[in-house]
Parts: C-alpha cells; structure tokens; sequence
C-alpha cells in the first residue's frame, strides 16, 4: 500500500520537479535546495514506496513504471494546489527566476528564438529551454508539465490542450541563383517538372506541400529526404534541386547561402503557426504572463 501518511506535499513537488527535468542538478537550482537535500528527499521517497522511482541512464534520471504512474496521478492534483497557491500572487518576472520549457522545430528556433531572447534580457532571472519533442508526445509533455508550451503548425489536439494562432507565414522556393527556373515565382508546371528536397525529421511521410499536391492529383519527385533546413538549401545551393520551406527562415539562410528565393505555386497553402499549452496550467500567473510576451513579440512581427 502507498504509504500516504508519511508523505508531506514538499516530497510530491520534489518528486514532481525530477520526473519534470529528468535531473537531480536542475531539479534543486528550479527548487532552490542543494543536490545533496534532493538526493536525501529522493532517497526517502524510494524507501517509502520501497521502488527506485528513478534510474539513471547517462545524464538523465528514467522514471521506473511506479514512477511514471505516481507522476500521472499526482501532478494534475499539485497543479492544481500550487495554482490555487499561484493565485493570490503575480509573477513578478524582474524579481522571480523562472525556467520555461518550449518545444520547437528548427524552422521556429531560428525565427522565434532571436526576439524572444531580446525581451527576455529584460528578466536576468528567466531561462528557456527550447526542446525538440516528437508530435505524438507533445499533449502528454504538455500535461506532465515538462512543457510549457509548443509552438508548431495547426495540429488535431484534444480538448485538454489549448492552442491560438500565432502567425502566418508564406511558402517559398529555394534555388540556387542561376538554376534554369529562378525568377520571382516558379510555375506549377516548373515545380513539378523538378526534383525535390523534403525536409522531415520522420523516416517517412509526405510534407505539408505533399499534401497540397495529393489533393489536387498531383506529385512531386522527391530525390533527398533530410531532417534540417539549412542542411537541404545547403544541397540545393550546389545542385539544381528545390526546397520549399517557411519564407521568414528561408530568408535568413538567404543571408548565408547564394540561393535565390521563389514565391510558390499560388496553390500552394500558406502555413499558419500556432502556440499550445495544456488547460489545467492557463491560469498560472507565471505562463499567464510569458504567453501574453509570446502574443505581444509576434504581434509586432
């Protein structure tokens, strides 16, 4: 039986907080304790449930299946305990340190990240994360709380997680400057006639313009798939192979590489960028305020 009459809430946050970071050492700088008193609240928690609740595998600390479902047990409760603390107070970010945890793709970190980090010099406390997490886990690390926030195209989402538009970005085709079809915009009949780079981090699956194409009856010949952006202009920029891609990164790779940037077929969809989050945290002052600097740094974008 779990022994719930020897167990205090600052265990459970401690508990929380390594199955949240994966790690003694960001565990006790986020709860302000030595490693030392981590360690010694872990051990206690071991011996109360009688189960390693975590094992180390290289940096990271694993959590054992007892572990994984004390996690989804308790957290939504200690959410909800430390909002209903959370609620009497403001955050006051020039005086409270904070970590925020953001998943984003390449395309975004390059894009999202230059702004952000500008505003948030104003708040020496305030740390983000930025994560590369994989599309199936994104609602279950939303919930766990291990994200904060995501940030990625229009997802199917449950309704326990929120999401809002934040903006909208064009698609672009990248060549190198002298390939046969450069010019302001390619012709559908050109991009088809071509052979393509797509850019995934999956093994296989078709790419937002795949599917644009599928729906009209049409395909593209895919000759590389890679998993980086810069990577494909990289090739594209010694070869006759395309690339479409988001125009506002694609812009900044311009800066470095000898591409020259093509509007898209007119069929082709813009890409419509969105921020989720999971409901039971949307009244936390201290994501309350950060997703409000989100709206307002995309607003002036």
């Amino acid at each position: 039986m779990i022994p719930t009459n020897r167990l205090d809430l600052n265990l459970l946050n401690i508990f929380i907080t390594i199955y949240r970071e994966s790690s003694l050492t960001k565990a006790s700088e986020i709860l302000h304790l030595t490693q030392p008193a981590v360690s010694h609240s872990l051990a206690r928690l071991r011996e109360q449930f009688d189960d390693p609740l975590f094992r180390r595998q290289g940096n990271k600390m694993v959590p054992t299946p007892l572990a994984q479902r004390l996690a989804n047990s308790i957290h939504p409760g200690l959410s909800e305990i430390h909002a209903a603390l959370n609620s009497f107070h403001d955050f006051a970010p020039e005086q409270q340190p904070r970590v925020f945890n953001i998943a984003l793709r390449d395309v975004l970190e390059a894009t999202f990240l230059p702004p952000l980090m500008q505003d948030m010099a104003n708040y020496p406390g305030i740390e983000v994360v930025s994560k590369r997490v994989p599309r199936r886990e994104m609602e279950q690390q939303l919930a766990s709380g291990k994200l904060d926030f995501a940030v990625d195209v229009l997802l199917p989402v449950s309704d326990q997680t929120a999401h809002e538009r934040l903006h909208e970005d064009q698609l672009v085709v990248v060549a190198w400057k002298d390939h046969p079809v450069a010019g302001e915009q390619i012709s559908m009949q050109d991009y088809l006639a071509q052979n393509h780079i797509l850019v995934s981090s999956r093994s296989e699956g078709q790419g937002l313009e795949d599917f644009a194409l599928s729906a009209r009856g049409q395909r593209r010949k895919i000759v590389l798939r890679c998993q980086h952006y810069f990577a494909a202009c990289r090739v594209a920029s010694e070869t006759d192979l395309l690339v479409t891609m988001p125009a506002t990164y694609a812009g900044i790779i311009s800066q470095y590489l000898d591409v020259c940037l093509m509007a898209a077929p007119e069929t082709m969809p813009d890409v419509d960028v969105h921020l989720y989050w999971h409901r039971q945290y949307e009244r936390e002052p201290a994501l309350m305020w950060f997703r409000e600097r989100l709206r307002q740094l995309q607003a002036t974008r």
